[in-house]
């Protein structure tokens, strides 16, 4: 299988686990991570639970554009504490984000969005045609 990222390690280990160990000096690495996801299907809907604890709903960007279903959040906090001729500053930036492609079968016009207790939970309907539908009895004529 052909990828698109080469790992060049093994030709140049020398030159590159001394480059990785410098950068780690000076530059520390940092662990992103995503929000934990679960999606259920009915024979109605999906469902999409969405694992966020500690922000609130307007925090949330969700959107769909040609079939694709993204959801974002950004979140900037920033205090100031001084004391005296001191002053100290504080940043926190976070942000995520998760995109889907949905299937020909949901109807996008009727998605819905909630938040509540952490978790964003969003029902993606069905279109009619992609619903199953009940037998139906034909008559001999």
């Amino acid at each position: 299988m052909a990828t698109l990222v080469r790992n060049f390690a093994p030709v140049f280990p020398a030159v590159l686990g001394s480059f990785l160990n410098d950068f780690e000096r000076v530059a520390p690495a940092h662990t992103h991570s995503f929000p934990a996801v679960n999606v259920i299907e009915s024979e109605e809907a999906f469902k999409i639970e969405l694992a966020a604890p500690g922000l609130k709903k307007e925090d949330f960007k969700v959107n769909v554009h040609e079939n694709i279903l993204t959801i974002s959040t950004e979140k900037k906090e920033e205090s100031t504490e001084t004391v005296g001729k001191y002053t100290r500053k504080e940043f926190n930036f976070s942000t995520f984000k998760r995109s889907f492609t949905l299937p020909k079968t949901v109807d996008s016009e009727k998605i819905v969005a909630t938040y509540n207790d952490g978790i964003l939970g969003l029902e993606l309907p069905k279109k009619e045609e992609a619903k199953p539908k009940e037998p139906r009895l034909i008559e001999i004529a």
